[in-house]
């Protein structure tokens, strides 16, 4: 991967052909099916919103105003990052490719997007999540009952330093 993925250029990972691009629209549908597989297999509150509805979400994404990056490989779609200003809104894998450093390389590629830091939200219960992300250098730096979000659900503000740090 080159020192500033910000570039619109793609990144490949030998050995398992994996690549990160940007998303356009035409991405948004599989991002979709990325995100519910990948909330169904995760340890964390199920989505309080119906698949359809999910669906209908990330399809009006703006990307001009949130910056989404896929990986791929053969297969398609394997994972998504989306981040906005100074938060990673959402980092998912397909739970048919997590374990294959789908996510480590999205996350690094975030971490060059925001070298200067980012924080990003994950729920308590969520605790391959956190161990993820503490492995990485993320530290938490916040908890709440869960009462801001929609699940109801306690959650962690983890940040990244990034340069600051």
């Amino acid at each position: 991967m080159s020192s500033d993925p910000s570039d619109a250029g793609e990144h490949e990972h030998e050995p398992d052909r994996l690549t990160l691009r940007p998303a356009s629209a035409p991405d948004l549908p599989d991002i979709a099916e990325v995100y519910l597989a990948a909330r169904v297999a995760a340890t964390m509150p199920p989505s309080i919103h119906p698949d359809d509805a999910v669906r209908a979400w990330v399809g009006g994404w703006d990307l001009d105003t949130l910056v989404v990056w896929v990986a791929e490989t053969e297969a398609g779609t394997v994972g998504f990052a989306a981040v906005r200003d100074v938060w990673l809104e959402s980092l998912y894998v397909d739970p048919g490719h997590a374990g294959a450093g789908v996510g480590s390389a999205l996350l690094d590629l975030v971490k060059g997007l925001r070298p200067d830091g980012f924080d990003l939200w994950v729920f308590e219960v969520n605790e391959p999540a956190r161990a993820f992300y503490a492995a990485r250098g993320l530290v938490e730096v916040a908890r709440t009952d869960g009462r801001g979000n929609e699940e109801r659900a306690p959650d962690i503000q983890l940040s990244w330093p990034g340069a600051s740090g």
